[in-house]
């Protein structure tokens, strides 16, 4: 059976162009990653935001001698782990692995062998022609391990200003005869903190200048840009869309699998077109859901396919969602309300309209309308179901009954295959005849909100902060990983996500049939998978 990769992270950056299926929406993206416009990249989970972003690294790289562009690639995912007393530790953090990964990026390039003036101050200490760990690196890890001690003070004052970084970075661009530095920032903003993501995003309009562009991959919905940060006039947006109304859905994405599926996985694919065809369609342009559906249906039989769907679709993608309730208190309600509405009334509704019109041989529909009226709280329901992939928000300002005004939302596909009797007998027929002209409507006054009508979004705001001792604590099976390697750690008797996030790669080693190699991509899958898991 195929050992998939569900994240980049688990593939080393220099194989990343291996596994890249492109599309022309894929090259138009990459290449406004690579452009002088700054850039804000919007993705649900696991649709390819930080492929791209190592792609659009690896193509600057491969460039470099020729345009003189030099990317630097940045991880904001450990700032789940931030729980320093320090009131600006987010910005002084940021700042710091900013500065970090430029210099590291630029010692693998071999561009630090005279060791240049403009390096000192983003290092925060003098370096020699063979750097060690800097003094900068030491205080961002230092920040990093602050939820083992939330009271424990940081030095911050080698960490440079916003315009020392530019200048130093201006100096570095004209003695190492770069034309500019492009940071390709992945996990951009803590998701329900949206006082880290307005700091973000000032510090993304700050950081511009001639040499030195931002690009940043963030969650659609669940991003709070601030005041200061205007999204249509300081950056570029794009957002990354496989519809599955287009044609060449279904080859894009059988060529995905294609470019990590052993043969026989592909013989399965060719043998069994169309129940692939409906895993393709379930994922609803999601890669990553794609490859663990059919992780599950290996030999895409139908009754395999069958299983897949209704175990992934009825139960594992909203046990993600739910699970957002026990992270993110203030934002419960909300969380809850959004699943009650969407299986209780939406999807329902949209069946019932689907049973209708394969009988009588009519257009179907995954499509429902929300009046541009409708309380603000349920909108940001709705907003949070697009970040784990339940949800794709549409168009707005689409005339429904009556002529009024609101958004069209697409429900994921496999969500609705879920609810059918024998999905492989009818999925592909729902999905080859969608029409947007035919979706479920809910006015401005539906009784549908009446829960969620009076709540307070400041109050929301005000109760989102994220504890993070208790998820620590909680066991390994709850963490994104493979079965064989959730045995691997249990045979080593690292029962807890905090354990895991401890382990080092000699500690996995000790384990049979785990070496060197092994260990390592093993322990970058544990590392991620844990911090994709606290940070949401």
């Amino acid at each position: 059976m195929t050992d998939f990769f569900y994240r980049t992270e688990d593939i080393a950056p220099k194989d990343v162009t291996k596994y890249f299926a492109e599309t022309e929406r894929d090259r138009a993206i990459i290449d406004s990653l690579k452009s002088r416009a700054p850039t804000v990249m919007v993705g649900s989970r696991g649709v390819g935001k930080s492929f791209l972003l190592r792609i659009a690294e690896q193509e600057l790289l491969r460039d470099f001698d020729e345009d003189r562009n030099f990317p630097v690639y940045v991880s904001f995912v450990r700032s789940s782990l931030i729980r320093s007393n320090d009131p600006e530790r987010f910005q002084r953090w940021m700042l710091a692995r900013l500065c970090a990964s430029a210099i590291r990026a630029l010692e693998k390039k071999g561009l630090l062998g005279a060791v240049p003036r403009g390096i000192k101050l983003i290092a925060g200490s003098n370096v020699g022609s063979k750097i060690e760990k800097t003094r900068i690196e030491e205080i961002a890890e230092q920040y990093e391990a602050s939820y083992r001690d939330p009271t424990s003070d940081v030095n911050t004052d080698d960490i440079p200003t916003i315009e020392d970084f530019r200048d130093a970075f201006e100096d570095l661009s004209e003695e190492l005869d770069i034309t500019r530095f492009v940071f390709l920032i992945d996990e951009a903003a803590h998701i329900f903190l949206p006082e880290q993501q307005r700091q973000f995003f000032t510090l993304f309009r700050d950081m511009r200048s001639h040499c030195l562009v931002c690009k940043a991959a963030v969650y659609p919905g669940v991003t709070s840009f601030g005041d200061t940060f205007q999204p249509t006039h300081d950056a570029s947006i794009v957002e990354i869309d496989r519809d599955v109304m287009a044609s060449g859905y279904v080859e894009h994405m059988r060529e995905i699998v294609e470019k990590q599926a052993d043969a026989r996985t592909q013989r399965n694919v060719v043998k069994n077109g169309k129940n692939f065809a409906i895993l393709a369609y379930a994922a609803s342009g999601n890669p990553r859901l794609l490859l663990k559906t059919l992780a599950e249906a290996p030999n895409v039989g139908s009754s395999e396919v069958n299983e897949a769907i209704r175990k992934f679709y009825r139960s594992n993608i909203w046990t993600e969602h739910t699970d957002l309730a026990d992270k993110y208190v203030g934002h419960e309600e909300l969380i809850n309300w959004g699943r009650l509405f969407i299986e209780g009334s939406v999807l329902p509704a949209i069946k019932a309209r689907n049973d209708t019109a394969i009988s009588e041989e009519r257009d179907t529909s995954a499509f429902f309308w929300v009046h541009r009226n409708a309380p603000e709280t349920a909108k940001e329901a709705l907003r949070i179901l697009t970040y784990t992939g339940i949800v794709k928000e549409g168009e707005s300002g689409i005339r429904a009954t009556r002529s009024e005004v609101g958004r069209r939302y697409t429900v994921n596909l496999g969500c609705l295959f879920a609810l059918e009797t024998t999905p492989t007998r009818t999925a592909f027929e729902i999905a080859q005849n969608l029409s947007v002209k035919r979706m479920s409507e809910y006015g401005a006054n539906h009784s549908i909100y009446a829960e969620i009508a009076d709540l307070s979004l400041d109050t929301i705001e005000d109760e989102s902060g994220f504890d993070l001792a208790p998820h620590l604590s909680k066991g390994v099976d709850v963490l994104d990983l493979t079965s064989w390697q959730k045995g691997k750690l249990h045979e080593l008797g690292l029962t807890s996500v905090g354990e895991v996030l401890e382990a080092s790669e000699a500690d996995l080693k000790i384990a049979k049939w785990v070496g060197d190699v092994r260990a390592r991509r093993m322990r970058n899958a544990a590392i991620a998978s844990v911090l994709e898991y606290l940070s949401g």
